[in-house]
Protein backbone atom coordinates (compact mmCIF):
# COMPACT_ATOMS: atom_id res chain seq x y z
CA UNK A 1 0.00 0.00 0.00
CA UNK A 2 1.44 3.51 -0.79
CA UNK A 3 1.96 6.14 1.34
CA UNK A 4 2.18 10.00 0.60
CA UNK A 5 4.85 10.41 3.14
CA UNK A 6 7.94 9.38 3.98
CA UNK A 7 8.39 4.80 4.69
CA UNK A 8 8.63 6.26 8.51
CA UNK A 9 4.91 6.61 8.62
CA UNK A 10 3.91 3.53 6.98
CA UNK A 11 2.02 0.74 9.23
CA UNK A 12 3.71 -2.17 9.28
CA UNK A 13 3.05 -4.31 6.27
CA UNK A 14 2.03 -7.97 6.65
CA UNK A 15 -0.24 -10.30 5.31
CA UNK A 16 -2.21 -12.44 7.38
CA UNK A 17 -2.73 -16.45 5.68
CA UNK A 18 -5.67 -18.10 8.01
CA UNK A 19 -6.45 -21.71 7.23
CA UNK A 20 -9.73 -22.65 7.55
CA UNK A 21 -10.82 -25.10 10.87
CA UNK A 22 -7.27 -24.14 12.32
CA UNK A 23 -6.62 -21.84 14.96
CA UNK A 24 -4.77 -18.80 13.60
CA UNK A 25 -1.96 -17.36 16.43
CA UNK A 26 0.14 -14.47 15.53
CA UNK A 27 1.98 -12.38 18.07
CA UNK A 28 4.45 -8.72 17.87
CA UNK A 29 5.84 -6.98 19.09
CA UNK A 30 6.34 -2.92 19.11
CA UNK A 31 9.39 -1.76 19.70
CA UNK A 32 10.70 2.13 19.63
CA UNK A 33 13.33 3.75 19.88
CA UNK A 34 13.73 5.61 23.44
CA UNK A 35 15.96 8.10 25.59
CA UNK A 36 17.19 5.85 28.12
CA UNK A 37 19.02 7.46 31.38
CA UNK A 38 21.94 8.36 30.52
CA UNK A 39 20.84 10.40 27.48
CA UNK A 40 21.26 7.81 24.85
CA UNK A 41 19.19 5.68 22.67
CA UNK A 42 17.77 2.40 22.57
CA UNK A 43 15.14 0.17 20.94
CA UNK A 44 12.92 -0.73 23.70
CA UNK A 45 8.84 -2.24 23.61
CA UNK A 46 6.14 0.17 23.88
CA UNK A 47 4.00 -0.34 27.06
CA UNK A 48 0.60 -1.05 25.76
CA UNK A 49 -1.07 -0.52 29.23
CA UNK A 50 -4.42 0.82 28.75
CA UNK A 51 -4.39 0.84 24.67
CA UNK A 52 -7.17 -0.44 23.25
CA UNK A 53 -6.99 -3.29 19.82
CA UNK A 54 -9.08 -2.82 16.54
CA UNK A 55 -8.66 -5.04 13.76
CA UNK A 56 -11.06 -5.44 11.09
CA UNK A 57 -11.05 -7.52 7.77
CA UNK A 58 -13.41 -6.14 5.10
CA UNK A 59 -13.20 -7.33 1.56
CA UNK A 60 -11.12 -4.20 -0.06
CA UNK A 61 -9.80 -0.59 1.12
CA UNK A 62 -13.13 1.39 2.31
CA UNK A 63 -15.93 -1.26 2.13
CA UNK A 64 -18.89 -0.60 4.25
CA UNK A 65 -19.26 -4.47 5.06
CA UNK A 66 -16.68 -6.12 7.69
CA UNK A 67 -15.96 -9.75 6.55
CA UNK A 68 -14.77 -10.32 10.27
CA UNK A 69 -14.17 -8.07 13.48
CA UNK A 70 -10.94 -9.27 15.09
CA UNK A 71 -10.29 -7.00 17.61
CA UNK A 72 -11.98 -9.29 20.68
CA UNK A 73 -9.38 -12.17 19.27
CA UNK A 74 -5.97 -9.28 20.52
CA UNK A 75 -4.40 -9.53 23.52
CA UNK A 76 -2.12 -6.48 24.62
CA UNK A 77 0.87 -7.60 26.58
CA UNK A 78 0.98 -4.06 28.73
CA UNK A 79 4.71 -3.19 29.15
CA UNK A 80 6.28 -6.46 27.03
CA UNK A 81 4.89 -4.57 23.59
CA UNK A 82 3.72 -7.88 22.64
CA UNK A 83 0.03 -7.96 20.41
CA UNK A 84 -1.01 -11.75 20.09
CA UNK A 85 -4.06 -12.44 17.66
CA UNK A 86 -5.71 -15.23 18.47
CA UNK A 87 -8.70 -17.05 16.14
CA UNK A 88 -10.18 -20.04 17.23
CA UNK A 89 -10.74 -22.75 14.74
CA UNK A 90 -14.35 -22.66 15.61
CA UNK A 91 -14.31 -19.09 13.99
CA UNK A 92 -12.17 -20.01 11.16
CA UNK A 93 -14.40 -23.07 10.25
CA UNK A 94 -17.15 -20.45 9.88
CA UNK A 95 -15.47 -18.26 7.49
CA UNK A 96 -16.65 -18.70 3.66
CA UNK A 97 -14.40 -15.73 2.24
CA UNK A 98 -11.20 -16.25 1.13
CA UNK A 99 -9.48 -12.44 0.94
CA UNK A 100 -9.59 -9.29 2.26
CA UNK A 101 -7.95 -6.70 3.34
CA UNK A 102 -7.14 -5.27 7.09
CA UNK A 103 -5.62 -3.04 9.64
CA UNK A 104 -4.65 -3.23 12.99
CA UNK A 105 -5.06 -0.13 14.70
CA UNK A 106 -4.07 0.32 18.70
CA UNK A 107 -5.57 3.47 20.75
CA UNK A 108 -4.13 4.67 23.53
CA UNK A 109 -5.73 5.96 26.64
CA UNK A 110 -5.47 9.94 25.11
CA UNK A 111 -7.27 8.47 22.23
CA UNK A 112 -4.27 8.65 19.95
CA UNK A 113 -4.87 6.11 17.41
CA UNK A 114 -1.96 4.17 15.80
CA UNK A 115 -2.44 2.19 12.68
CA UNK A 116 0.13 -0.66 13.47
CA UNK A 117 0.05 -3.50 10.96
CA UNK A 118 -2.22 -3.47 7.78
CA UNK A 119 -2.04 -6.09 4.74
CA UNK A 120 -3.79 -8.51 3.08
CA UNK A 121 -5.95 -11.49 4.69
CA UNK A 122 -6.17 -15.19 2.66
CA UNK A 123 -8.20 -17.87 3.99
CA UNK A 124 -6.88 -21.38 3.17
CA UNK A 125 -10.14 -23.36 2.24
CA UNK A 126 -10.12 -26.46 5.40
CA UNK A 127 -11.84 -30.34 4.28
CA UNK A 128 -11.38 -31.44 7.67
CA UNK A 129 -13.42 -30.26 10.26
Amino acid sequence: MNCACSGSCEAFAFDLCIQQWATYLQAFTWLSPQIVANGGQQVLPVDLTGYTPTLQILPYPLATSILYDASSNITLGGPTGIITINIPATITGGFTWWSGVYDLLLTDLAGTVYRFAQGYVTVSPGVST
